[in-house]
Formats: structure tokens, sequence, C-alpha cells
């Protein structure tokens, strides 16, 4: 089995815990439906928020949707004049036989703005 990479990212319309968890558990389930992954391959996943989020964990949604023993962290990104606002990033480390170019990489709403060349 390999170590692969799935890259995600969703934007906040606001700043409050229960549309962060909605909308990061959104973008979560979207990465595991599309690359065919279940929690148990998962390795790790890291949750980057932009500086204007802070009323909660964006790694809460992913306790809320029953990944509990995988390891996950967050971290702020670096706030740049005129990056995109209201954004979560996830980075997940995974386990899947799945070849580099069939990775889903899921951009959610807006966010696909970030990546157009890997945005689904």
């Amino acid at each position: 089995m390999a170590v692969r990479a799935v890259r995600g990212a969703v934007q906040m319309e606001r700043d409050e815990a229960g549309h962060m968890d909605e909308q990061v558990g959104a973008l979560l389930t979207a990465i595991l439906e599309r690359n065919g992954l279940t929690a148990d391959d998962l390795i790790s996943i890291w949750f980057t928020a932009t500086p204007d989020l802070h009323s909660d964990f964006p790694a809460a949604a992913a306790r809320k949707l029953g990944i509990v023993d995988v390891p996950l962290i967050c971290a702020q990104e670096l706030d740049i004049a005129g990056a995109m606002p209201r954004i979560v990033r996830i980075l997940a480390h995974i386990e899947s036989e799945r070849p580099r170019a069939d990775i889903n990489h899921v951009y959610l709403g807006a966010a696909a703005a970030l990546r157009k060349d890997i945005a689904q």
C-alpha cells in the first residue's frame, strides 16, 4: 500500500462554529467519497485556516464525523494581503493503491479558484 496525499479547501460564508462543522465535514466527506476511502485509510490530516477564522478548530468537524483515532492538527495560514478570506485547507495523508494521477483533490465552492489546475 502506498502513502499518498490529498488536498482540499473550502471557503466559509461566515465565522461560526456550526457553519465550520458543516463545511469542513462536507469537504472531508467529499475527499473520502471521491477517492473511495474510509477512515481506516487515513494516516493523518493537517488543517489550516486563514487568520480570519477563529470560532472553532477545523479538526473538530472530523471528530464529529467519527474520525477519532487519526492524528489531526490545526495551523494558521500565512496572513497574505489579497488572499482569499475564510478558507480552510486540508492535507490528508492516506494509504491507497491509486496512482498519484488518480487522486482526486477537492476544492468546494469558491475555493475552486485556489487551484484551477486540479479542482474538480
